[in-house]
């Protein structure tokens, strides 16, 4: 019996995720597997691989041959490097860390009203020029 390390495909249309797994070579893509040794999700940027480098090891060691994706994927992660004595690959991309956003009680305290408002200010100003200006009229005729 070959055995393959392979990808089966999940996610939904336009959101593929993929789980490496090992299976027989004659099953067909998202078919029976013998066990999952990892995750790649490639729509994240940067794309998220995890691999069971001691699973991996011991498929490769007993003979399991991997597709070309599962291929490129552990070169990536370096256990392919491992399994063949060659030197190991630079480290995978890291997403980075999100900022908290803050809490509605934390920007509520910061933006405290600090007087009136400028508009009412405005308002009260043209109030008092137009009887002034009225004022001055009727005085003069």
């Amino acid at each position: 019996m070959a055995v393959k390390i392979k990808l089966k495909r999940l996610g939904k249309i336009r959101s593929p995720h993929y789980r490496i797994i090992v299976a027989d070579s004659r099953t067909r893509r998202d078919g029976r597997a013998i066990e999952e040794i990892g995750l790649y999700h490639p729509v994240q940027n940067p794309s998220r691989m995890e691999v069971d480098a001691e699973r991996v090891a011991y498929w490769l060691g007993v003979g399991a041959q991997p597709t070309e994706p599962v291929l490129a994927i552990l070169k990536k992660t370096g256990d392919w490097q491992k399994f063949k004595g060659e030197p190991a690959p630079a480290p995978l991309l890291q997403p980075e860390p999100k900022a908290a956003r803050p809490t509605f009680e934390a920007v509520g305290a910061e933006d405290e009203p600090k007087g009136e408002a400028i508009t009412q200010k405005k308002k009260a100003e043209k109030k008092d020029d137009a009887p002034a200006e009225s004022a001055a009229e009727s005085t003069e005729a």
